[in-house]
């Protein structure tokens, strides 16, 4: 099967304590790990005024992964714990060209 890569882009709510961050950030890199993928890379952006507020915040911090993949299965777990965590903002997966 043909690998695609990908680039996951989430913010994080601002007000959430360092470890608690960590350890959200290791959970979700685990979801897209543990279906396969490779070459993941995982880093924080920085913290950045949004255009307009979500969910009462101004600010958010802003979470960049790349990763490849033959499997969407990681990617559709993602997105469906993604709509269900508070602490997450918002979210935006993007499959990248070759």
């Amino acid at each position: 099967m043909q690998t695609r890569k990908y680039e996951i882009l989430y913010i994080i709510r601002p007000d959430l304590g360092e470890n608690d961050r960590k350890a959200l950030v290791e959970r979700f890199d685990a979801i897209i790990a543990n279906s396969g993928a490779e070459n993941l890379e995982s880093k924080e952006w920085e913290k950045r005024r949004l255009a307009y507020e979500i969910k009462d915040y101004k600010e958010g911090l802003y979470h960049i992964m790349t990763f490849e993949t033959a499997s969407e299965e990681g990617l559709n777990e993602f997105t469906r714990l993604a709509n269900y965590s508070r602490d997450i903002l918002r979210f935006m997966i993007t499959k990248q060209e070759d």
